[in-house]
């Protein structure tokens, strides 16, 4: 062992690297390596909070910036140093977050348990629930496992952050772009009813807004000067020491703190939130747990994706690099232990890459071109399988991420998603993909992804049938497993309503108006009689005509498998979709909704009459949706066969 040659080396190296990508978070990651870290957080943070209570509030909002940057990665308690700007100087951190300290004693001390065990990230996520509970709140399963980023993002610190003085349409922007829903928003906005906040950001508020009551005006004001006193703090609530639901009574009576409280009670789409949680405490608490559970989940690093420091504050040192130069190292077949395992850690952080555009420019520089002739190829035979590959790439990423976990056929041993309600006897496209893959792998063996294939070919189908065309970034590979049972609940379906359709895809990231320009996709394909059945014979918000052609289609029983076209011009990618909307023509009850008197009908009017602006926004649609949890660097394989994982 400790002169291994070559090969040993490279079975060593592929052993720990398959150990080391433990890709799921689990409540019961500690419970052998440290099964006393979280009694240890837990008994740190009530001692914090019983010695200032608006330490919990700060502990919570700790967690609650870290998450929103980057992902819950313990990125914000990087310090600055003279060759790094971290996250802490950021306009939105400067001066306001804190509880920095007590996160300092709780690595000390968990750290002398179990050296290089528990992540910071880890601690910062349970430390805040931890907090909440100390405060009186409702406490939630804080599934554990993240790891700690070796860098920051002041830009993305300034940018990504919801601000005191945003309106309401930003609000749910700012949520919906990390996957939180509305009805998230407003609960963790519940989380104001802990805290304090400084003059600065409700100075606007109690002097300029109108919607405010005068009472409470007055009184921050003799708090918040108009100049000056910019620290001076002021309660966010009556009840700012215990975690209940006084916060949203507040904001029924005016007396929101900040521009961006008493925006969700301001006669908008949320007030009936408001109302729900100004007098069910119970509902808030079941909500507001949920939502910090899905929040906790942002992007966390797992498996061998950043690192455990042991200082909070700083990025672990170089030192096997140091030790290695030390060493005087000759060959690879005289590597001692210590050297192999330097070896080992420099090869894995070589292997995060990231996704580009130009990833095969050099390891198959024909691949993009045999992808294209082949989708081409495939439409030129049959015009409808454009939209095919298009939808096997939206059903793909719903699922798990652009991983191609849809093409993986079910075995004796293992049930993948092709059976998925979804997906059954409705998704196609496959042997396109087969044939694609088998000419790449000609020219390239083992280099291009499944999931990279899948992504090119509904670019491509889109750009044949007349659409627009993305840079597409590439580098995904492919899963070695699939889910079912995500697949039966992650994708939306055709009998989904508007509020449905905003949740389904807010929780993937998308934004409403993303949302209904991916749905414009339905421009082209086909859809079959058990989608469509209900709507053409039940509904009332239906051109009459167009139902009864329909139904000459689709009987009332039987036929579930005849098809219709989804738009008037279904082999050509256009804005005829929207139109078909404005005239009452949409084949799903599903389209329908979005032009139906609710929040989408401004979208639909205006891709209704603009062509361009449809193009613009799909294809940054397409883009985002191709960049969903994309496996890459060592994790997943590059599957030789795209319908089983590598040695099956």
């Amino acid at each position: 062992m400790a002169s291994p040659s070559l090969l040993s080396l490279f079975f060593i190296f592929s052993l720990l690297l398959g150990m080391a990508h433990a890709h799921y978070l689990s409540p019961n990651f500690y419970a052998r390596s440290c099964p006393r870290a979280l009694p240890t957080i837990r008994t740190a943070v009530n001692k914090a909070v019983a010695k200032e209570k608006r330490m919990g509030a700060s502990l919570l909002r700790l967690h609650f910036h870290d998450c929103f940057v980057l992902g819950c990665d313990a990125s914000i308690l990087l310090d600055d140093t003279a060759t790094f700007t971290g996250e802490k100087t950021a306009g939105p951190n400067n001066n306001s977050v804190r509880g920095y300290e007590v996160i300092d004693t709780i690595k000390s001390q968990v750290e002398s348990l179990c050296p290089g065990v528990v992540s910071c990230a880890d601690i910062v996520a349970v430390a805040a629930r931890d907090s909440v509970v100390a405060l009186g709140g409702p406490t939630w399963t804080v599934r554990l496992g993240r790891r700690d980023s070796t860098t920051a993002s002041f830009s993305a610190a300034r940018t990504d952050l919801p601000g005191p003085n945003l309106n309401l349409s930003q609000l749910i922007s700012a949520f919906s772009k990390k996957g939180l829903t509305t009805k998230e928003m407003v609960v963790l906005s519940g989380t104001h009813t802990i805290g304090k906040a400084r003059c600065t950001s409700f100075r606007n508020h109690i002097y300029n807004d109108t919607d405010i009551d005068p009472a409470f005006a007055a009184s921050k004001q003799k708090i918040c000067p108009r100049s000056g006193g910019d620290d001076n703090l002021s309660p966010l609530d009556g009840t700012t020491t215990v975690f209940d639901n006084v916060y949203f009574r507040g904001l029924k009576e005016k007396k929101g703190l900040l521009h961006s409280d008493q925006e969700l009670y301001n006669g908008g789409s949320t007030d009936s939130i408001v109302e729900t949680y100004s007098i069910n405490t119970a509902t808030f608490f079941r909500d507001v747990a949920n939502a910090m559970v899905k929040m906790g989940n942002i992007s966390p690093l797992t498996g061998t994706n950043g690192q455990i420091r042991t200082n909070c504050r700083k990025v672990n040192g170089s030192y096997c690099l140091s030790q290695s130069s030390l060493g005087n190292l000759r060959t690879m077949a005289s590597l001692s232990l210590f050297s192999l395992f330097c070896v080992f850690s420099f090869l894995l952080g070589m292997a995060h890459a990231q996704l580009s555009s130009n990833f095969y420019a050099s390891s198959c520089p024909k691949a993009l071109s045999t992808i294209r002739a082949a989708v081409n190829n495939a439409v030129a035979k049959e015009r409808r399988m454009g939209a095919s590959l298009l939808r096997l790439h939206f059903h793909d990423c719903f699922v798990l991420g652009c991983d191609a976990s849809i093409l993986l056929d079910d075995t004796a041993s293992f049930t993948g998603e092709k059976t998925a309600g979804p997906n059954k006897d409705s998704v196609r496209g496959y042997e396109v993909i087969d044939t694609i893959k088998s000419q790449v792998e000609s020219l390239c063996p083992g280099v291009v992804s499944c999931a990279d294939i899948v992504a090119v070919a509904a670019r491509d189908s889109v750009v044949a049938l007349g659409g627009p065309t993305w840079t597409l970034q590439l580098g995904r590979r492919d899963s070695t497993t699939a889910s079912l049972s995500t697949a039966n609940s992650d994708l939306p379906g055709p009998a989904s309503d508007l509020s449905t359709l905003i949740s389904r895809f807010s929780n993937k990231g998308f934004t409403t108006k993303e949302m209904v320009a991916l749905s414009g996709t339905h421009t082209i394909g086909k859809a079959r009689c058990t989608s469509f059945r209900s709507r053409i014979y039940n509904e009332t918000n239906i051109d009459a005509a167009f139902a009864t052609s329909k139904q000459k289609i689709c009987p009332s029983t039987g036929g579930d498998n005849n098809l219709s076209d989804l738009d008037e011009t279904t082999t050509v990618f256009d804005n005829v979709y929207f139109r078909n909307l404005k005239a009452k023509k949409g084949l799903l009850h599903s389209d329908q909704q979005l032009y139906n008197g609710g929040s989408t009908d401004s979208i639909v009017e205006t891709y209704s009459t603009n062509s361009a602006t449809f193009f613009t926004d799909v294809a940054n649609a397409m883009i985002k949706m191709g960049n969903l949890s994309p496996l890459t660097g060592t994790n997943g394989e590059i599957r030789t066969d795209c319908k089983k994982i590598n040695g099956s």
